[in-house]
């Protein structure tokens, strides 16, 4: 387990655990005022089951990463999963140039879906939202495939590309939640943290 102070938080928020070791969520959440007590990543295999739906495992995972970590912690876990898909075609995280390549091609000219299970278990309460956003990509040519996997910004991302850095150019356009995308909704993970009485440094209730 990590101390937020490892991530530099922009505010403390005394009152969740987040099952996280994602800098992207981290980033995303100090964005809007929170910060977890700590960070404490959930070890989870995160197999596909077979025939099982993109948006299924994006929720699915998020709720066993939850519950895995609340089941040593006192305080309120947060943890949430992020599936590209394109159709029913789940894209995979890209560790190795060879699976980034193969993303690219797949997101080369197609309409995507990214979902994002996001989940908050705190005592016997379970909440939970699932976010969906569709977007798609221009035809990529050979020498923007190229330079994309020689920038290095498609290790560890789901489906090979980090929205908000260069592949922001290979979008043409995008409808729903942006934050989904890069990793977390921020409107929905307000909404869940605010209705388990968890507010933003200097907002609401205790902080």
């Amino acid at each position: 387990m990590t101390s937020p102070r490892d991530v530099s938080p922009i505010a403390i928020n005394k009152g969740f655990v987040l099952a996280s070791a994602s800098p992207r969520r981290v980033a995303l959440l100090a964005q809007i005022g929170y910060a977890p007590r700590a960070i404490c990543p959930a070890a989870l295999d995160e197999v596909v089951l077979k025939g099982e739906l993109p948006r299924n495992l994006a929720m699915r995972l998020a709720k066993s990463k939850a519950a895995l970590i609340a089941a040593t912690s006192d305080e309120p876990v947060l943890a949430a999963d992020t599936v590209v898909a394109r159709g029913r075609r789940i894209l995979p995280k890209a560790e190795d140039e060879t699976t980034a390549r193969q993303c690219l091609e797949l997101l080369s000219g197609a309409a995507l879906r990214v979902y994002t299970g996001v989940c908050l278990i705190q005592g016997d309460a379970v909440h939970q939202r699932l976010v969906e956003t569709r977007l798609r990509f221009k035809r990529l040519s050979q020498a923007d495939m190229a330079a994309y996997l020689a920038s290095g910004e498609w290790q560890g991302k789901a489906g090979g590309y980090a929205i908000q850095g260069r592949a922001a150019s290979f979008v043409q356009n995008l409808s729903g939640s942006y934050s989904n995308v890069v990793g977390l909704p921020l409107f929905e993970t307000a909404h869940l943290l605010q209705g388990a009485g968890l507010y933003p440094d200097g907002q609401g209730g205790e902080s």
